[in-house]
């Protein structure tokens, strides 16, 4: 798409938006409709929402294939709606429930995601079904106009300029729920818009932790192995984003994200490495103020923070004892060990297409080194080569952007010769 980029606060109109306006004070509870109720983030939602009955409700779950977990869920939250990617795991849904006399209704496929993430009753949505299954049912939900809690990447590093132009056509409110972002979120003005420099913004800084090789030689990383990679110092996770975080490919998605969302120029956003995760970012002002989000690595803290915004809400989080910690640290961003930072810095130069083959291709890459086809150092490479290769091509619309992921995954599959996959 051409023209202007729409930062996260001009599509949801968070300067003076109805966000603000509605207060602190709710007259029924909020109906929340959960994409990716299975899933570490929606387990997560899911316990802070069970915390708080007077003030939330579930009226809808979604979920990829797993159906035992997801008619757990249905038994306890008892929503409306449930959906499930895979027919045959929405089928063993559906036989389950009615044998418990449970009255949810079961859908599947991508017209079940996409009535969860439009449930009529429903005024917030948890966007959590990872990869390009969530892309279109997030769009359906902000052209709603829904409240989106935003997890899905995809809607921002696939969707791009088109997701955000949906988010501002619906009036959709996005609340960003990864840590990084809805630290940022935390320390800017409360209405920020457009223009970071009207509101003294100097940069972004996005904390990473380094991962489990930030002290690894660089000379032995082509050796190290899919469980090494796996093996996260401060965090479990599953396997593809615990490689994404040791190659820090998941940092340089969350530059791309960053832009997308605050609307701020080429340059302003910076990534430091922290290795404690405990300052999960910060926003740097033109006065010399360094705002900064500091708290326990636990997911539910952003997640109450944007079910409950503007208020606040108990998470289930302990207290954070700062002097108990001790010592922060941090560290410049070594980019001959984490190359793939600098490729996504690129990507996001060269525009929404480059961003769609970056995703698409790391998506690959990373497979390949985990059924050990590939060598660690060997993602980083095939990301270069894929983005050198690339030809501009303009992208219109959500299918375009699909076209463009395919056809990308294609191309990386042959440079790997894995086979058609």
């Amino acid at each position: 798409m051409g023209g202007r980029r729409l930062s996260m606060f001009e599509a949801t109109g968070m300067n003076g938006s109805r966000m603000e306006q509605a207060g602190s004070t709710l007259s029924r509870p909020r109906t929340v409709a959960v994409l990716g109720a299975t899933g570490s983030v929606g387990g997560s939602t899911l316990d802070v929402i069970a915390r708080h009955p007077d003030r939330f409700r579930v009226g809808a779950v979604a979920a990829r294939s797993n159906w035992q977990k997801l008619r757990d869920i249905c038994v306890r939250f008892q929503p409306e709606l449930a959906a499930v990617l895979e027919e045959d795991a929405a089928l063993r849904l559906d036989r389950a429930l009615r044998a418990s006399a449970s009255r949810t209704e079961v859908m599947s496929g991508p017209a079940g995601l996409a009535a969860v993430a439009t449930f009529a009753d429903a005024d917030t949505v948890l966007a959590a079904i990872v990869g390009a299954a969530g892309l279109h049912p997030t769009t359906a939900a902000a052209r709603m106009g829904r409240r989106i809690l935003l997890a899905n990447k995809e809607a921002l590093v696939v969707g791009g300029e088109i997701f955000m132009a949906a988010a501002a056509a619906g009036n959709a409110t996005l609340l960003p729920i990864d840590s990084e972002h809805n630290a940022i979120f935390q320390c800017l003005p409360p209405r920020y818009a457009r223009n970071p420099r009207d509101f003294g913004v100097r940069r972004l800084v996005l904390t990473a932790s380094g991962g489990p090789f930030r002290n690894r030689a660089v000379a032995d990383l082509g050796s190290v192995t899919p469980e090494e990679a796996c093996n996260h110092p401060n965090w479990v996770m599953g396997p593809k984003i615990s490689v994404d975080s040791a190659t820090m490919m998941n940092k340089g998605l969350e530059v791309i994200e960053a832009q997308r969302l605050f609307g701020v120029p080429d340059g302003a956003i910076d990534v430091i490495v922290h290795p404690q995760s405990i300052v999960h970012s910060l926003v740097e002002y033109v006065d010399g103020s360094v705002l900064a989000q500091l708290g326990h690595p636990d997911m539910r803290t952003p997640i109450a923070q944007a079910l409950a915004y503007p208020d606040r809400i108990d998470a289930g989080v302990p207290p954070f004892d700062l002097a108990a910690r001790g010592a922060l640290q941090f560290e410049t961003l070594d980019h001959e060990r984490f190359p793939c930072v600098r490729l996504a810095y690129d990507a996001l130069r060269s525009g929404d297409y480059a961003t769609v083959a970056l995703n698409a291709a790391n998506e690959v890459a990373v497979a390949a080194f985990l059924e050990r086809r590939i060598a660690f150092t060997d993602i980083a490479r095939t990301l270069s080569a894929v983005l050198d290769a690339l030809s501009p091509v303009a992208l219109s619309s959500i299918e375009d952007a699909m076209q463009c992921d395919e056809r990308t995954r294609r191309e990386t599959r042959a440079i790997l010769r894995l086979g058609a996959g």
